[in-house]
């Protein structure tokens, strides 16, 4: 609260805009690469938080590059040049 964006690194400003987003409680969470500033463990409890709201019956669409993170969700649904090349449930 006492600082502005620009005095706070990429990670925080990255949890702020997440918390922001949350709090609006909206019917879909557009995640595009919602852990990407983080470092793995604060990544991991983002996942973690996002996966809880999913069970809670939020609908949820996250992008990533990350393969170890896109294995902890319900479906991945593979793209290249803006086409579905596959799909997969992981588990």
């Amino acid at each position: 609260m006492r600082h502005l964006p620009r005095q706070m690194s990429g990670g925080e400003r990255q949890r702020v805009a997440i918390a922001r987003a949350l709090s609006k409680s909206p019917e879909l969470i557009l995640a595009d690469e919602p852990t990407g500033n983080l470092d793995s463990s604060q990544g991991l409890q983002i996942v973690d938080m996002l996966a809880d709201l999913n069970k809670e019956g939020q609908t949820i669409l996250l992008v990533t590059h990350n393969p170890e993170l896109a294995t902890r969700t319900r479906r991945i649904i593979h793209m290249r040049d803006g086409q579905i090349v596959r799909q997969e449930t992981p588990g």
